[in-house]
């Protein structure tokens, strides 16, 4: 979604750009790409991403949710109120604060994660995920650094 993508990082490329990039890269390296972050309410359905990057010959995802700390809370509310307002009680009340930043609950985590590795499967990619403290990860790295080897 175009209009999220200029809000969430606007100054990044927009996702069209960056798919277009991939499909150059995937014809001279094993790629990974990096789905983060997952916020529920906002971008939690990648089925469709997922499909394309597969499509493309993408190797490897990364993911994780969204892990605010009190500065990127702020920002994250303004820009979108709704979204924050849903979940404000899953990060201060229901999840928990590790070091600065508020995690979602567990399960909650654990769905969004486990869906995406799923997806992942289904369409031939390894996945992993980064401090998130599951098992799920299909690859020997949760960076995709283990690709450089294969490269």
């Amino acid at each position: 979604n175009e209009e999220i993508a200029r809000k969430l990082e606007p100054n990044a490329p927009l996702p069209e750009r960056r798919l277009r990039a991939l499909e150059k890269l995937v014809n001279k390296i094993k790629v990974s790409v990096r789905i983060d972050p997952i916020i529920p309410y906002l971008n939690e359905d990648v089925e469709k991403l997922i499909k394309e990057l597969s499509c493309i010959g993408v190797s490897h995802v990364i993911s994780s949710t969204f892990k605010p700390r009190y500065d990127s809370w702020k920002r994250f509310k303004k820009v979108f109120p709704d979204e924050a307002e849903k979940l404000e009680e899953y990060y201060f009340k229901k999840g928990k604060k590790y070091k600065n930043a508020f995690y979602l609950p567990e399960e909650l985590r654990f769905k969004l994660m486990k869906r995406i590795r799923k997806l992942c499967d289904k369409h031939g990619m390894t996945f992993s995920t980064c401090r998130e403290g599951f098992s799920l990860n299909t690859s020997p790295t949760c960076d995709g650094s283990h690709l450089i080897l294969e490269n």
